[in-house]
């Protein structure tokens, strides 16, 4: 098998779709792993590129598999869409972001780390009862 230089990852609660690429752009992995398979993967697999779609959990992998020594690149979902050639699906979000994190000009999420995600919790929660206390919708 070539050696994977990209790798686009859709994530879910427990299944995770991987799209690859060598360097010459072409495809040479595609696969569907469930939550242990996927971290035997990364753990065994040399460092390289991973883009994943930027959400809650997101972070928490991105840490995750950033320890195995992979550079993880966290894509905002409104600029991966833009990447998407067929029908919704996992498999296609994760060719989207893999082709979106090989563009130059691409804007990445930063990794936010557990105690940045803490704090924004606390704000949202705050955020929240104050606009139940005046009775806002």
């Amino acid at each position: 098998m070539d050696e994977i230089t990209r790798i686009g990852m859709d994530t879910s609660k427990h299944v995770f779709q991987l799209h690859g690429v060598n360097a010459a752009e072409e495809v040479v992995l595609r696969k569907k792993l469930r939550r242990s398979q996927m971290i035997a993967f990364f753990e065994q697999m040399p460092p390289t590129v991973i883009a994943i779609e930027a959400c809650g959990g997101s972070h928490y992998w991105a840490r995750f598999l950033s320890s195995f020594g992979h550079e993880v690149k966290l894509i905002a979902p409104q600029l991966a869409k833009v990447y998407v050639r067929r029908g919704k699906n996992d498999a296609a979000d994760a060719e989207a972001l893999c082709e979106a994190a090989s563009r130059p000009t691409m804007r990445f999420v930063p990794v936010k780390t557990a105690e940045q995600q803490a704090a924004l919790m606390l704000v949202g929660v705050r955020e929240r009862l104050i606009l139940n206390r005046i009775g806002l919708p």
